[in-house]
């Protein structure tokens, strides 16, 4: 999905150039007047970088995908597990004060005239809160929700509890369903002002209901079968179905400044494409290198990764801030691979349909999804091959996966959903790694993921609100300590 967007109206508009509108650093849209065409971009564009940026980045050093070489300093966190209310602020911040607040701009916003309806809009930023929504649930716990976004209205929103939170954005992903397939005649098409599926809202349909299938499995232990195949059973009912391809977003990327893809920004410098500082000291796994060359065969490590370039072999880390002997610097180690850091101009995927596929097959594994084992077993290998098309690997997948080999064929894994979560780790490396994490507290898989010996022992289980959050609403946040980190699971565990 390529497609070259034009801003200059809405730019106009909000005095500033296209490199600001890229630039997620700066937020410029707090016009004194706008429409919903002028700010749902630059509200998706926050929503894009973020999770490109500090969530992936995050997700891919908890699931053990990345490490950091013995020549740099930075990243002692990711080893150590010492969180505290002053990291991964971003996260909490830049969905409420930017995303939610745009998108809630956007939802509420009625034309004076009554000639024109923005039902489409409404929808489109129904879907992305409810996405951002499900995420900061599933890392912080309880968030503010039914009194947030209301700006100089209650500046102290109240937090809602978690579960309640996740049950009301299943039931606005529905209503934002509704909206599509019953918007009115004038009903103004997004077109090129949206940024991920250029108005076509057919696809959008398809992405709530994925979203919403993800949030119903994130469910399973829960003990409400009911409710959730009642939840799918709506979802068959809207006819929209799943998606069919990578979520991706694109408002125009190029090489130069401010305006290369978020995900390759974060490596390589404007123009040049040169590596920068983080493109160095961000390297592979030790655990990651040996799973994929080692224990699986997994033809996908040479675009997960890079060889190194002292050696030209796949070599990773431990996650340990001091590295024993030599043989362990940002030259002698693989970086982040070809088939993730594609180029400047790139799409940003927002998830993959591999993703998607690997949801669909656990949820007919536990039932809620009629097909039984067969249709479980099509859905798990369509995934693996959907991850070897995203990353673009020219060998067949089903070389791999009919290697008779524990979690890589389904016929060789009598525990399917560790199969299917396994796969779904290796295929989420560098893009959606934030929901390996959160799959990794839900399930325990992949098993064996190595725990860094500088840290207590114990893997983090979320995140702690931000000291921002607390000098502003201190009346509200819920009392929290350093111990949550590792104690405090979501409400699904």
């Amino acid at each position: 999905m390529k497609k070259t967007i034009i801003f200059l109206f809405a730019l106009a508009f909000l005095s500033v150039s296209c490199d600001d509108f890229l630039d997620v650093n700066d937020n410029p849209n707090d016009p004194a007047i706008s429409t919903p065409s002028l700010t749902l971009p630059v509200a998706q564009q926050s929503f894009v970088a973020l999770n490109a940026r500090t969530m992936t980045t995050l997700g891919n050093y908890l699931v053990v995908n990345w490490s950091t070489p013995s020549n740099w300093s930075a990243n002692a966190i990711y080893s150590r597990y010492n969180f505290t209310s002053s990291d991964f602020t971003t996260i909490f911040e830049t969905s409420y004060a930017g995303i939610f607040k745009d998108l809630t701009y956007v939802e509420t916003y009625e034309d004076a005239t009554g000639a024109v309806d923005y039902s489409y809009y409404k929808a489109i930023c129904k879907i992305i809160k409810g996405f951002q929504y499900q995420l900061l649930v599933d890392l912080y716990g309880d968030v503010p929700y039914t009194e947030a976004n209301l700006r100089g209205e209650n500046t102290t929103p109240a937090y809602d509890d978690a579960e309640t939170v996740y049950k009301s954005v299943i039931e606005d992903l529905a209503v934002a369903v509704d909206l599509i397939q019953n918007a009115p005649d004038n009903a103004v098409d997004p077109g090129t002002q949206d940024i991920i599926y250029g108005g076509d809202m057919d696809h959008w349909v398809e992405f709530a209901n994925t979203i919403k299938l993800r949030m119903l499995v994130r469910l399973s232990n829960t003990g409400q079968d009911s409710y959730i195949t009642n939840q799918i059973a709506s979802i068959d009912a809207n006819g929209g179905g799943y998606i069919t391809g990578d979520v991706a977003a694109n408002p125009g990327y190029s090489s130069s400044a401010n305006k290369q893809q978020p995900f390759w920004d974060y490596y390589r410098t404007a123009v040049t494409g040169i590596q920068n500082s983080r493109g160095d000291y961000t390297v592979a796994s030790e655990y990651a290198i040996t799973y994929l060359e080692t224990t699986t065969n997994d033809p996908r490590l040479s675009r997960l990764y890079a060889p190194a370039s002292a050696s030209g072999a796949f070599k990773g880390t431990q996650q340990i801030t001091t590295l024993p002997g030599t043989g362990f610097t940002s030259e002698d180690v693989s970086k982040v691979g070809p088939g993730l850091l594609v180029s400047a101009e790139e799409d940003q995927v927002v998830m993959t349909l591999s993703e998607a596929l690997f949801i669909q097959a656990e949820a007919v594994v536990r039932g809620y999804i009629s097909g039984g084992d067969s249709v479980a077993r099509d859905l798990y290998e369509s995934a693996i091959e959907a991850s070897f098309d995203y990353l673009g690997v020219t060998t067949d997948a089903e070389d791999y996966y009919d290697q008779p080999i524990l979690n890589v064929s389904w016929d060789n894994s009598p525990n399917k959903i560790e199969a299917i979560i396994t796969q779904k780790w290796v295929a989420l490396n560098g893009t959606s790694s934030i929901e390996s994490w959160i799959d990794l507290t839900r399930t325990g898989y992949p098993s064996g993921l190595p725990i860094p010996v500088e840290s207590p022992g114990t893997r983090p289980v979320r995140l702690l609100y931000p000291s921002s959050e607390i000098a502003r609403n201190s009346d509200n946040v819920p009392a929290q300590s350093s111990d949550d980190v590792f104690t405090n699971y979501p409400f699904w565990k």
